[in-house]
């Protein structure tokens, strides 16, 4: 299974022209898994962010026009928030939201980068590979982002979602 790992796509790339971040991961899981994984809190919470830090979901309202709260918390039980509101959504296909750092009621940040998330879904036989585009206003609100660690922290997150689903795989059967 660790030779199948090392051929699965994963590329991470900067558009500074755009004020872009493209992102494209295969997992070696079925769309229906993948799917939920990035849908269903219990799932999400378990692999969202860079260890030794976790997610923890304080409301989701997966709808167009409904939101994500989440708070980031650290190994010290510190908590820095975030909120996503749900701009479109196409079953199994397309999540579309606008997000940004907020406090613990949702109510955003102005002074930190926002960001118009998008991932794509595309079944691959028993593979699934995500399609992520990262939007920002700025050069700077990009460069803001990167600065504050997103590279590092997405892909460890993609990485224990890797695993996560690997393991939901193995208690299913």
């Amino acid at each position: 299974m660790k030779n199948m790992k090392s051929i699965l796509k994963f590329d991470f790339t900067v558009d500074k022209e755009n004020n872009t971040i493209h992102v494209t991961r295969d997992f070696d899981a079925p769309l229906q898994l993948v799917w939920k994984a990035w849908t269903v809190p219990e799932i999400l919470d378990q692999w969202w962010g860079p260890k030794p830090w976790r997610a923890e979901t304080k409301s989701m309202d997966f709808r167009e026009g409904g939101h994500w709260l989440y708070a980031m918390v650290g190994p010290e039980g510190e908590k820095h928030w975030s909120m996503s509101t749900f701009l479109s959504i196409e079953i199994e296909q397309k999540i579309k939201s606008k997000g940004g750092f907020s406090d613990e009621h949702g109510v955003i940040n102005t002074d930190l980068p926002r960001d118009v998330f998008e991932s794509q879904f595309d079944a691959m036989d028993n593979k699934t590979r995500v399609n992520v585009t990262l939007s920002f206003e700025s050069l700077e609100d990009l460069e803001q982002n990167l600065a504050m660690g997103f590279q590092e922290g997405f892909t460890m997150g993609l990485n224990q979602l890797d695993e996560l689903l690997e393991k939901l795989q193995k208690n299913a059967q």
